[in-house]
């Protein structure tokens, strides 16, 4: 079973690039984030034209998360099921693929440290942790991918000096993200990757891509009988490249055994 996480950027300017990449690459399962499109507007005969199943959840012009699957969709919902207010914007949904209880996630940008969407950011990571707490155990099959905007360490960003005092790099955002592995999830990635260098996101300007230039904030996370299955690991660069992509590229994870 393919596994797919990928921040598309807004999925009306690059719906044709979509579909043409899982007609090329055939994943089961993919999670979108950054759709940028209400509810009604999801295209989901297109989709299910090229054989996916879908939910989404999402609020217009900004946010917005999906999971796309061709080995079923139980139990979907959206938002946190923490017993606390409904989450203000449209940033996780939820669903059970193939026998994989999975979360397609666009974690908060958090802009900067004096920002009251940093304290945000950071409380929303906790309602995360909370939800898995409450709602699943380690001891399931978990796959809760995508946008965490944190790099993990050092080796995830071009210069690390670059994040001292600011988002994506500081320790309170990756405390949290390394009570989400206490907890039981791997950061599936890195367990076959130990290399420096190795990104998801590079910014638009000043050719960050083709400089190699970025950070790796794109994450799969899985409990450890997910993190058994998975052969293959890797960030498809390639679609990065070409007319008005995304800034962000798919991460992929491969699972043995049949869904």
């Amino acid at each position: 079973m393919r596994i797919v996480t990928w921040n598309v950027n807004s999925l009306n300017a690059r719906i044709d690039r979509t579909v043409e990449w899982l007609e090329l690459f055939e994943p089961d399962v993919v999670c979108l984030q950054e759709t940028k499109l209400a509810d009604d507007a999801f295209p989901t005969q297109t989709f299910a034209d090229a054989g996916y199943e879908s939910v989404h959840h999402g609020q217009g012009q900004w946010n917005g998360v999906a999971i796309l699957s061709k080995v079923g969709l139980e139990d979907t919902r959206a938002g946190f099921d923490d017993g606390g207010e409904p989450d203000v914007d449209a940033r996780i949904v939820w669903a059970t693929c193939g026998g994989v209880r999975i979360a397609s996630c666009y974690v908060p940008n958090g802009r900067s440290l004096d920002d009251d969407h940093y304290q945000y950011k950071l409380a929303w990571l906790d309602r995360l942790a909370a939800d898995l707490d409450q709602n699943t155990s380690p001891t399931d099959d978990l796959c809760i991918v995508g946008d965490y905007n944190i790099a993990p360490d050092d080796r995830d960003v071009h210069d690390p000096k670059v994040l001292v005092g600011a988002t994506h790099g500081s320790q309170p955002e990756r405390d949290r993200l390394q009570a989400l592995l206490d907890w039981g999830l791997d950061d599936v990635f890195r367990l076959h990757h130990e290399e420096a260098g190795l990104y998801s996101w590079w910014d638009y300007r000043g050719g960050n891509f083709h400089k190699r230039i970025g950070m790796r904030i794109d994450l799969l996370l899985t409990s450890a009988s997910v993190t058994k299955r998975a052969q293959r690991v890797l960030v498809e660069r390639n679609a990065r490249k070409g007319k008005d992509p995304s800034d962000h590229a798919p991460v992929l994870v491969d699972l043995a055994g049949q869904a």
